[in-house]
């Protein structure tokens, strides 16, 4: 599946109001960015071979690390690599599930939800 820029951003903000509202709370201050595909060093840094798929990933400092006397230079950001993502799912509906779940991963490493929480919650 191959979709222009402007349908994946749309279901992009489906899939986000799809999102719990005790998780989507968290996305108040943070980016959402649509990227083609991730870089080299991106997948070297996660520890990733370059065939590997990595749908999105969280940059910033997460909430849990943060200190009132050192904050954020950059607003924290989730990226969603489009390529990836379109590999991953064979339908819309799909892609806009997916791409759900990995938003909601990533804003789990932000506000350090545990993967029990998740699952909880249908992320699981």
């Amino acid at each position: 599946m191959k979709l222009s820029q402007k349908e994946f951003d749309r279901i992009v903000k489906r899939a986000i109001g799809r999102i719990s509202p005790e998780i989507r709370q968290h996305l108040k201050n943070v980016v959402i960015s649509v990227r083609e595909r991730p870089t080299r060093k991106m997948l070297q840094e996660m520890g990733l071979q370059p065939d590997e798929l990595l749908l999105g990933v969280y940059r910033g400092v997460s909430l849990i690390k943060r200190s009132v006397t050192s904050p954020p230079l950059f607003p924290d950001t989730i990226i969603l690599f489009q390529e990836p993502l379109e590999e991953a799912c064979e339908t819309k509906e799909k892609l806009e599930k997916q791409i759900e779940i990995t938003v909601v991963h990533e804003v789990a490493h932000f506000v350090g939800i545990s993967e029990e929480r998740l699952e909880e919650l249908g992320y699981g």
